[in-house]
């Protein structure tokens, strides 16, 4: 049987990336993305949907994400679904979380909306991912 594992979102921050390293030095951001579903119902009202998700992203392109985006931007993630499992160190219950592993993360324009063609460094997030940089470490390895 296939399966496939693959997400899409196009949304906005909902807090800064928070920007870390594992032991090894390998860089991790993790910030809040908030996707706006608009829809009507049957009685034609128009209604929102919104779909707050954590999202993890690796390497260069997590540096990337931690000095170019900030809360409020828009942005465009494809990634994939991975389930996060720990033991909160307070109470000692069992803890678990769906995030977005992002292969890719793209800046978008706030004022138009469009997708940034460069950086300031002359990439854009998604052409580093393209070129490899997105592509994380396994999930056994944790941040420090």
């Amino acid at each position: 049987m296939m399966t496939l594992n693959r997400v899409m979102l196009a949304g906005n921050l909902t807090r800064d990336p928070e920007l870390r390293r594992t032991p090894n030095g390998t860089p991790v951001a993790v910030f809040g993305l908030a996707a706006r579903e608009r829809f009507s119902t049957r009685q034609g009202d128009a209604r929102e949907d919104v779909c707050f998700v954590d999202v993890e992203v690796w390497g260069r392109q997590a540096e990337l994400c931690g000095q170019h985006l900030t809360k409020g931007a828009p942005a465009f993630v494809d990634g994939r679904l991975r389930s996060d499992r720990w033991e909160d160190k307070t109470t000692g219950q069992r803890r678990s979380r769906l995030l977005v592993k992002a292969d890719r993360v793209q800046f978008l324009n706030r004022a138009r909306g469009g997708e940034r063609t460069a950086g300031p460094d002359g990439d854009s997030a998604g052409e580093q991912g393209r070129r490899g940089y997105g592509s994380g470490p396994g999930d056994d390895r944790r941040v420090a």
